[in-house]
């Protein structure tokens, strides 16, 4: 596709908005220019003619998550991504989106952001995309100016989180003064949480996870900074119903589309419980912590748990541990069980252990063990009797499922 010699784009643009009505002009067709993470940074001001996901994304300032989601599943957005030739994009009529072509601001390897045409009242012929590539190689510095100015107020950002997770601030006083500096609207209710990768985030990573980020539209995210292989979040719950239910959906959705959109693999979530004091930033990140440490030491049991609220028992864990090793306490029931599985190459602690990870529900114990009900009937009947245990007595029980688990903690 070749270049236009005589290229409307060439002179210098007082800001992106003058520039988003020269494409236009140049085109005859409405414009909108975003960043790489699909938020709005200018648009054609003088054309009336749109489709409601236009109007959208002028109204909310970035593109709906429903219509980048719909972008992705038809493979613009992945083609967007490789392609530095403009792309076509066929109405959508369930998100409200017309006929458009759409093509990417590139800096040698990297997205910096997208041009959208929209064809209201003709189709953009060759000519008019091959203006469309030298409008988008045109808007390049302007986008990476806004780029640098970005990069540095993340690094202002990221430094008071981090003074925020290790308690360097010493009142609500002085952190509310630090949100105003930076002009964040500090949230009401707030939680830490952590995203585990299996090695050090790289850096496409790292815009990978920023581009999640900024196209959810679920729950806000106040703050973020990286740590190695841990991506760290201060997550606003401010008028959110169900908190701990979004944050899990949340989390659950960032790793299913790190994984679809991306390839990324193995990502573990962990968020803490929700509090309004921000004194409590370096509690909350302690207990998101935890979760991804249990996870570690108990996978079978806590893989699917990712709330410090639902851990449980597990919470506690470390200082039922210490004390029991300082009393130097033995379990006698499973002291017995242990002996006897070792003499007679049995199951009883494993039978246990699944009959009381169930709930004490037989049937699906059972079905843990791959065994039929009878057959745990009869192992259970010999648990009690060899381990003098009352399976009925919640006492035992409880102190039973605590001790099979500190047993591998140890």
């Amino acid at each position: 596709m070749a270049y236009i010699k005589n290229d409307p784009f060439r002179g210098n643009f007082d800001s992106l908005e003058e520039f988003a009505d020269v494409v236009s002009e140049v085109l005859h067709c409405p414009i909108t220019i975003e960043d790489a993470n699909h938020r709005l940074i200018a648009y054609s001001t003088h054309d009336e003619r749109t489709d409601p996901a236009r109007v959208s994304t002028i109204i909310g300032r970035r593109v709906p998550e429903k219509v980048i989601n719909n972008l992705w599943k038809e493979g613009v957005i992945p083609a967007l991504l490789k392609s530095r030739e403009p792309v076509r994009v066929k109405t959508m009529d369930d998100i409200g989106l017309g006929d458009r072509v759409a093509v990417s601001i590139w800096k040698n390897e990297e997205v910096l952001g997208f041009i959208w045409a929209l064809e209201v009242d003709k189709s953009l012929n060759e000519q008019d995309l091959v203006l469309l590539k030298q409008a988008a190689e045109a808007a390049k510095n302007k986008l990476l100016q806004l780029q640098a100015r970005k990069n540095k107020k993340e690094e202002r950002f990221q430094e008071f989180f981090w003074k925020l997770l290790t308690g360097h601030i010493q009142s609500n006083e002085e952190t509310m003064e630090n949100f105003r500096l930076l002009k964040i609207t500090p949230p009401s209710s707030f939680a830490v949480a952590v995203l585990q990768f299996e090695e050090d985030i790289t850096n496409e990573e790292e815009k990978q996870i920023s581009y999640l980020l900024q196209t959810n539209q679920r729950l806000k995210t106040a703050l973020y900074t990286i740590d190695h292989h841990q991506f760290i979040l201060l997550v606003s719950l401010h008028q959110i119903d169900q908190p701990l239910n979004k944050l899990n959906d949340f989390v659950q959705t960032f790793v299913h589309k790190m994984e679809e959109r991306f390839a990324v693999k193995s990502i573990k979530p962990a968020f803490s419980s929700v509090y309004s004091d921000y004194q409590k930033v370096e509690k909350a990140y302690r207990e998101a912590l935890t979760v991804l440490s249990m996870k570690e030491k108990f996978p079978s049991e806590v893989n699917e748990i990712h709330g410090y609220q639902n851990l449980g028992i597990y919470q506690f864990i470390d200082v039922l541990l210490e004390k029991r090793t300082n009393d130097g306490y033995e379990n006698h029931a499973l002291k017995k069980l242990h002996e006897y599985d070792d003499k007679h190459n049995s199951d009883l602690v494993e039978t246990l252990e699944a009959f009381l990870n169930k709930d004490n529900n037989v049937n699906e114990a059972a079905k843990t063990l791959n065994v039929h009900t009878n057959t745990l009937n009869y192992r259970l009947k010999r648990i009690s009797e060899i381990g003098e245990i009352n399976l009925k007595d919640p006492n035992q029980k409880m102190t039973l499922y605590i001790d099979l688990k500190l047993e591998k903690f140890k």
